[in-house]
């Protein structure tokens, strides 16, 4: 490969201690000293950083040797990503991620490699449900899968939490309740199922309901009407008919209204604790925390995680109430990422609302630089039904134009008949409104909210900036980053570019986490303090692949590799160049 006009922007040189001003090495290059700005040729203005940095321009031509001549290695390329790059070229990459519920219809080993293999990045187990032998079943199946058959499926335990008005039938199944039917809700324990009967799983669940209140379930499955109540026990009939989901969330309202009801508990239960010491002994890559009310358990948490787990699991906050609503952006900026968990939310705010709730948490995600999963009924109908209506379709589709990093499904996955399909339309939708946005050149009208304290994280944001702006203007045809803890990949991501983006990592964590960025395609591989001796090492090595890289395909390259040595510098860059 030959690198022809290999245009590099090197926007740090920075030793462990100081930043440096001045390039050692002069190669048809000029430096530049800038105070707050520097313009590119087509003349457009991009801010840098208030204070005075160093920028040089570099034209350099070299030639990349044989692979006899690089250091041996392997790439982690998963199975489903080189696949489509092979068939569909860099920009054919789907860049919505997928997240996919495990439950009883799909989590034997056939089914989840059927899964994995139609798209799935994350894999979701919703602790409410299911025994602990069965979850440590699926985890194990889903690390036998990525090492045995070369896929990178993500774990994430998402928490029971402690959610009072929580009932269960009984039934390992779905069961319908039918308008007009007669029901009893008891906080009597029993094995088993009864008919008609719907255990609570707490005491005084029907503390201060009245007859004539309504009791909505799962945000809206089905409804029924208070007529009498006996004790702790309500006896109701069906006006909504439904299905009734296994530990299914309950609601109360009263002349249209929610019945706001605080029981002061914490957000992770002795439960939760748990499972997250299982969900560490697992080595899972995500944990999504329920019902959080502010940044404080997300905190906690973490920090907790910090001290008792190798790797670095990362944490995800639900947005399902209105306490989290009224402190978003300080659960946000806590968070590792955000699950917007619609059907709850949908409950406590009036539904008309869900749609621009939905786009400014979205919004404010992507302004605070980490990712978003929307979830909840996106393809609810496919639980029973072989194809999804009209309107869930443009739903999905609005999720995918207002740029959430990843979409979920449900019930669709875990007890639906049609999960294998209802994730086909999911990848299908998100591929195709991705092409009209890109057709629309949509993601230039964001405002790019700074993030950077200090001076090198500020430098590395701007660089990330003009990287995308550099590929889109360009129209390179994919983006390489080298990392070892993703920043620069989630700062890329951000900036939504044309092409994909591949994130070099040789951390297993890192690789896993970056499962849930927009547009980005994580791989394991070998990396070396020599950012050069990288970049050649890799592009040969998907050369080897063949079919995947062209010639004349053009390439950004960013780093953000941090020398083991202390004796070496940070080096970041921008570098484009054209394979050959």
């Amino acid at each position: 490969m030959a690198v022809v006009g290999d245009l590099a922007l090197m926007g740090t040189k920075i030793s462990p201690n100081k930043l440096v001003g001045n390039l050692e090495k002069r190669v048809f290059g000029f430096p530049v000293l800038l105070s707050s700005r520097f313009v590119f040729s087509h003349g457009r203005k991009l801010d840098v950083s208030k204070s005075r940095t160093a920028i040089r321009a570099v034209m350099q031509v070299e030639k990349i040797h044989s692979t006899s001549e690089l250091n041996e290695g392997c790439l982690g390329f998963d199975v489903v990503s080189e696949r489509e790059v092979k068939e569909k070229g860099f920009l054919g990459l789907r860049k919505t991620k997928l997240v996919c519920t495990i439950g009883p219809a799909c989590s034997s080993l056939d089914e989840l490699e059927k899964l994995a293999i139609s798209g799935m990045n994350v894999a979701r187990l919703n602790m409410c449900h299911n025994t602990r032998e069965w979850q440590q079943d699926v985890i194990r199946k889903i690390k036998k899968l990525n090492q045995e058959k070369g896929y990178s499926v993500a774990v994430m335990m998402d928490t029971e939490g402690n959610q009072i008005q929580v009932v269960d039938h009984g039934s390992s199944s779905s069961v319908k309740a039918e308008e007009d039917s007669i029901w009893y809700f008891t906080t009597e324990k029993f094995e088993g199922s009864r008919p008609f009967t719907i255990q609570a799983n707490y005491e005084d669940f029907a503390e201060g309901v009245n007859p004539g209140d309504e009791i909505v379930i799962d945000g809206g499955m089905a409804t029924f009407e208070v007529i009498e109540r006996a004790g702790n026990d309500l006896r109701c009939k069906c006006t909504d008919s439904g299905l009734l989901l296994p530990r299914a969330k309950l609601s109360f309202w009263r002349d249209g209204k929610i019945l706001g009801r605080d029981y002061d508990l914490p957000t992770l239960s002795a439960k939760d604790w748990s499972d997250i010491v299982f969900g560490i002994s697992e080595d899972i890559d995500f944990i999504a925390v329920s019902f959080v009310k502010d940044a404080d358990a997300i905190k906690h948490l973490k920090d907790y995680l910090t001290t008792k787990s190798a790797k670095a699991i990362k944490v995800l906050a639900k947005i399902e109430s209105l306490e989290s609503l009224r402190r978003l952006e300080e659960i946000v900026e806590a968070s590792d990422g955000i699950m917007i968990a619609r059907g709850d939310l949908g409950v406590e705010i009036p539904l008309e609302q869900i749609p621009s709730v939905q786009q400014d948490i979205t919004y404010v995600c992507r302004q605070l630089n980490k990712p978003v999963i929307v979830a909840s009924q996106l393809l609810e109908s496919m639980v029973e039904y072989p194809t999804p209506t009209r309107a869930e379709v443009a739903d999905v589709s609005e999720a995918v134009r207002q740029y959430a990093d990843a979409l979920m499904l449900s019930g669709e996955s875990a007890i639906g008949s049609y999960g294998m399909k209802a994730l086909s339309v999911l990848r299908t939708t998100s591929t195709r409104m991705e092409q009209s946005c890109r057709e629309e050149n949509r993601q230039t009208s964001l405002h790019q909210h700074k993030l950077g304290v200090s001076l090198p994280d500020q430098i590395a944001e701007q660089i990330c900036n003009c990287a995308v702006e550099m590929a889109d203007n360009l129209g390179v045809d994919a983006i390489f980053v080298y990392t070892r803890h993703g920043k620069m990949a989630s700062l890329l991501s951000r900036n939504r570019p044309n092409p994909p983006i591949f994130a070099f990592t040789n951390d297993n964590s890192t690789r896993m986490a970056l499962n849930l960025q927009w547009g980005v395609t994580p791989l394991l591989t070998d990396l070396s303090d020599d950012m050069e001796g990288n970049v050649k090492k890799t592009v040969e090595l998907i050369k080897g692949k063949g079919g995947m890289i062209k010639k004349g395909d053009a390439i950004l390259v960013v780093s953000d590799i941090i020398p083991i040595s202390t004796a070496q510098t940070i080096f970041q860059s921008i570098q484009v160049m054209t394979i050959s």
